[in-house]
């Protein structure tokens, strides 16, 4: 499979009138799609995301209540995400050989217990700690559940699987977010933080009834060994497709650290460079959030086939919607409509990567690159964060706006790069085919 293989959303063409559906092809026409067990997955990818944007929507009540500068609240995404970043692949590694289910119910309980903490912690340096508790168990979460779904259908329903998933974190910015920022507001950032503890507990209940467990992964052959033969380590590691998978990794990076430059402080960004309202923040985040819902269906759509020139698309829009905040933030007749663009791009670019990604590796390698996804993924939260954070102690809040736009210009160099490497990929299969 290659990296540039479509995505599908769930089948919501009409019966025949035999009162059948059309069968798709390389799937079995006795296959039930699992979609208990996938909206189960994407429930719990609503909660760990929800609870891992929290302080974005939250920086004013928690700097003020635990006495430190905005910056530093927003790094708490960094110290999040660097744990993320540290955990993922080792714990994965080490985690391998548990039973996936398991596993999964065990990473939510750490997750509960970590936002539970948080809500109670009295000082800035333990909410820290709580939220590399909360990073950790983040990390296997992600290895864990990125192939998760992968796992639960055929090859060729991967991408309808992913993008139910990731509608999750679609969904988390939607509701979660925006509400939590509304509970925050109204009853104290420590009780949006309790609610999404409690909310986890509920997911694990839900995950241990609903979702079907799955076998180990594979186990990879021994390097140098093949059905044939011996091969050397470069064309086994070449046939797990790990360059796809890296390259999808370097690009998401890349794109994150962008985003997550200016998102991590949407805070202080609609209330000081777009002069809008406090109060009316979280309406502005729901709004975010409803456009990013629309942006994962226009990508499992309209670029359903062409992913990679979804990515594209979608880089340049949010281009264009962050333009629109970074040169007139204060006319809302072009700076809202700049706001909800950038959103819809960005619920769209995270599901095409993953896909792609998951497609790039083969079966047996799937959730160890979804922990070198979750990696890379996260080095950009954190980056992001940690360069927005920089740029906001040292130039101001509305820097920001013009660094998003010079990541997202490197950003559609590495997308239209990877582009040329696919199409030389596929002109020497196809020379060694004939």
């Amino acid at each position: 499979m290659t990296n540039t293989s479509p995505i599908f959303l769930p089948d919501l063409e009409r019966a025949e009138r035999s009162g059948r559906r059309r069968p798709r092809p390389g799937v079995d026409p006795s296959f039930r799609f699992p979609w208990v067990g996938i909206l189960t997955l994407a429930a719990c990818v609503f909660l760990s995301v929800t609870s891992e944007m929290l302080p974005t929507g939250l920086l004013s009540e928690m700097s003020g209540d635990l006495g430190v500068e905005e910056s530093r609240v927003g790094l708490l995404v960094s110290v999040f995400a660097v744990a993320v970043v540290v955990s993922s692949a080792p714990l994965a590694a080490l985690t391998r050989r548990v039973p996936r289910h398991a596993l999964l119910l065990a990473v939510l309980a750490v997750f509960a217990t970590s936002n539970l903490l948080t809500a109670i912690a009295p000082t800035f340096e333990l909410v820290t700690a709580t939220r590399v508790l909360g990073g950790l168990a983040h990390g296997l979460f992600w290895a864990v559940v990125g192939a998760y779904s992968a796992h639960l259908v055929p090859p060729a329903l991967i991408g309808r699987a992913v993008a139910l998933t990731v509608g999750g974190g679609s969904l988390a910015f939607v509701l979660g977010v925006p509400l939590g920022t509304a509970a925050g507001q109204a009853f104290g950032w420590r009780a949006a933080f309790a609610g999404i503890g409690v909310l986890t507990i509920l997911g694990i209940l839900l995950t241990w009834r609903f979702l079907p467990a799955v076998g180990r992964p594979e186990r990879e052959a021994p390097v140098g060994a093949s059905a044939g033969g011996r091969v050397g380590i470069r064309q086994r590691m070449a046939g797990q497709g790990l360059g796809g998978v890296l390259l999808v990794c370097l690009t998401a990076m890349v794109i994150m650290i962008g985003h997550y430059g200016l998102y991590t402080y949407v805070d202080p960004f609609v209330t000081r460079v777009m002069r809008i309202p406090e109060q009316q923040l979280s309406a502005m985040l729901f709004g975010y959030g409803i456009a990013g819902a629309v942006g994962l269906l226009v990508a499992g759509t309209v670029f359903a086939s062409r992913p990679q020139l979804g990515v594209l698309a979608g880089l340049a829009a949010a281009a264009l919607g962050v333009s629109a905040l970074a040169f007139a933030p204060g006319l809302w007749i072009v700076a809202i409509p700049g706001f909800l663009l950038w959103g819809l791009a960005f619920g769209a670019i995270p599901t095409l990567l993953q896909t792609r990604m998951l497609h790039a590796a083969h079966p047996s390698f799937r959730d160890t690159a979804s922990s070198f996804y979750t990696t890379a993924f996260n080095v950009g939260i954190g980056g992001g964060a940690l360069v927005g954070g920089a740029l906001l102690d040292g130039f101001g809040i509305a820097s920001l706006a013009g660094a998003f736009l010079a990541v997202m210009a490197v950003s559609v160099v590495l997308v239209v790069g990877s582009a040329g490497r696919a199409a030389r990929g596929r002109a020497a299969a196809a020379r060694s085919a004939a």
